[in-house]
């Protein structure tokens, strides 16, 4: 009771000094737009937010008792505040969203899942113009076609088009080096314009048509193709219909895949519908251009519990579109807060007029009810696996004798090949999952230690928990594990206990998991201090899940160890050498012809590459013969 008693006042002043803060940042904030950020004690950013007027949004905050909960919380963690002023609360909201991908705060609804869509790039800086996939900055002179979902709708969509349009879609290098036609046109997927099989102007008809199709003149460019099957079959000139049939048959699976001219929506359109549920929300994305489907994605964005719909949705568009250009209509499920200024935001970033809609009958208003279904059964599938989790987390807590389910899991594992690229390698997972976006690897650093496993997670441990005691000693961060997996044995176990000794760690359960002989999945050995090691049923599913936990952790270090192998690969004894940038590496590699020719060169020798002068070819030299 005393102690119910001793939080509550603790949090009283913790409330009033947050205020007081506030108050004291009141007296020189102008009644401009702008963009305010709360901060907590240690610098980290508890919340982004824009207003019209900086001084009249900012006092809100002063006034607690009309605040909910969770800004009462954010209140008494507020240390200080920063602002930026801009000129109109356009300017302010393009910045809010671009600080809250950048900062993540904590109290602001955020959008964790946002990498770049592929395209479909169609070049026009070459006389024969490339079909291929494009994903990220748009640096080359091109026409884009897209955003689709998934790089799988992509390359099904690629492949059907070269069967249509015969357009080539190797790299320009391996064009202009081709004495044959290649595969591809063997296949009857290119005209082979490398060697010459086609004219530019045949070419040229060809890229045409696979342009028109793809900007939503796809029954133009099918009637056309009809036609000359048609007119090729009445010539007697089977071969050519077959092939027309064959172009007709390709258009039409991509149209069977893209559900090609959706009633109600045949322009550039994006569909964003949300729906909430158990203070869970799922954000579903169509992307319709040219008629076509090209795809949806589920989002599920961090939010407090207590948010609005309208309000988690509005914070998602604005998010959303950071990095991308919305389209011309982008049609939405629910009434959004200050629509208006929304659209004007996404029109400036666009660079063209955007319509942000809520439609409320006829073919529109299906289409966003349909993205809404989708969203409500995702949401739903996701909650089931959320409870799976929360119920296989409990039995977690029942084998190792927690007090209750870990919120975080952190699984640890080294990868080496006799000591060379040497990485360890973290994964996290909690009731919602893998954490992805958490995981963490460490390149090696101390000496003797690649090829060490116990060496290898000593100085892993060392290096997250230390960290973790600097950063984050008070554990509000979310970035505590209450349970550390080890995959190993009792020699594994034993590294870690003394690491945690040393930092002065008593709170983590550690837990160290071994396969069984002949490394036989499903007769794992458990190894915890203070307790002799055991063994699972094999059919229990908490030790199925904790399989899935060393697996994972495996497959990441496994793959940051080929990565970096793979890089390393791609290095040379010349790259060691300070000042010697890509195109003298370059120059010396077409010169003598390997790094070993170079390592052997004499000064006179090396003086006499291109770009390379006396006093390069010098340290070149001296780098090789440091002797003399």
């Amino acid at each position: 009771m005393r102690e119910a008693a001793s939080r509550a006042r603790r949090r009283t002043a913790d409330l009033a000094r947050g205020v007081e803060v506030i108050r004291d940042h009141l007296k020189t904030l102008p009644q401009t737009p702008g963009v305010y950020r709360m901060l907590a004690g240690d610098g980290t950013v508890l919340y982004v937010g824009k207003a019209r007027n900086l001084k009249r949004r900012v006092t809100n905050y002063t006034q607690v008792n009309k605040l909910p909960v969770r800004l009462q919380r954010m209140v008494s963690e507020t240390e200080t505040m920063e602002f930026v002023n801009t000129h109109t609360e356009v300017e302010a909201l393009l910045l809010e969203s671009n600080l809250i991908k950048k900062l993540m705060p904590r109290y602001n609804v955020l959008l964790r899942d946002d990498k770049t869509f592929p395209h479909i790039m169609i070049t026009k800086d070459h006389d024969y113009p490339q079909l291929t996939k494009h994903r990220g900055a748009r640096g080359r002179d091109a026409d884009y076609f897209g955003p689709f979902a998934s790089a799988g709708a992509v390359n099904r969509t690629i492949t059907a088009l070269q069967r249509a349009f015969l357009l080539r879609n190797c790299a320009d290098t391996v064009f202009a080096s081709r004495t044959r036609p290649c595969l591809q046109y063997q296949i009857k997927r290119c005209t082979a314009p490398c060697v010459g099989r086609v004219s530019p102007e045949e070419y040229q008809a060809q890229v045409d048509q696979a342009r028109a199709f793809l900007s939503g003149k796809s029954r133009d460019i099918q009637g056309e193709f009809a036609r000359r099957m048609t007119e090729a079959s009445e010539a007697l000139d089977f071969e050519t219909a077959a092939r027309y049939r064959d172009r007709i048959r390709a258009l039409t699976a991509i149209q069977a895949h893209q559900d090609i001219n959706v009633e109600g929506v045949v322009e550039d359109a994006d569909v964003i519908a949300a729906f909430a549920d158990g203070g869970y929300t799922c954000i579903q994305v169509f992307f319709f251009r040219g008629g076509r489907n090209y795809g949806n994605r589920a989002y599920f964005p961090s939010h407090d519990k207590a948010a609005e719909t309208e309000e988690v949705l509005a914070a998602f568009i604005a998010q959303f579109y950071e990095n991308k250009a919305a389209p011309a209509l982008v049609l939405v499920s629910h009434d959004l807060p200050e629509i208006e200024l929304l659209t004007e935001a996404l029109s400036l970033r666009a660079g063209h007029r955007v319509e942000l809609a809520v439609p409320r009958r006829g073919e529109k208003r299906r289409i966003v009810e349909h993205a809404q279904t989708n969203a409500r059964e995702a949401l739903g599938r996701r909650l089931a696996e959320s409870s799976s989790q929360a119920r296989l987390l409990e039995g977690v807590a029942a084998v190792f004798g927690m007090d209750a389910p870990p919120e975080r899991v952190e699984v640890y594992d080294n990868s080496h090949v006799q000591g060379a690229h040497a990485i360890g390698a973290m994964i996290v997972a909690g009731p919602e999952g893998f954490i992805k976006n958490a995981y963490r690897k460490f390149n090696i650093k101390t000496e003797g230690a690649a090829g060490d496993d116990f060496a290898m997670m000593r100085e892993v441990l060392t290096r997250r928990f230390g960290r973790a005691l600097k950063e984050d000693p008070e554990r509000t961060q979310g970035s505590w594990p209450d349970l550390v997996l080890i995959d190993g044995g009792l020699g594994q176990l034993n590294v870690a206990l003394e690491v945690f000794a040393e930092l002065g760690i008593d709170d983590v359960t550690l837990v160290g998991i071994a396969k069984g002989p002949d490394r036989d999945a499903g007769r794992e050995r458990f190894f915890m201090e203070n307790r002799p090691p055991f063994q699972m049923e094999q059919k229990d599913p908490v030790l199925y899940f904790l399989q899935r936990l060393r697996d994972e952790a495996h497959r990441f270090a496994i793959g940051t160890h080929r990565a970096k192998r793979t890089k390393a690969l791609g290095r040379s004894q010349i790259d060691e050498i300070p000042g010697i940038g890509p195109s003298r590496k370059k120059a010396l590699l077409h010169h003598f012809g390997s790094a070993v020719a170079v390592a052997r060169a004499g000064l006179a020798d090396l003086e006499a590459v291109e770009g390379i002068n006396r006093t390069v070819a010098k340290k070149i030299y001296d780098h090789f013969h440091p002797d003399g």
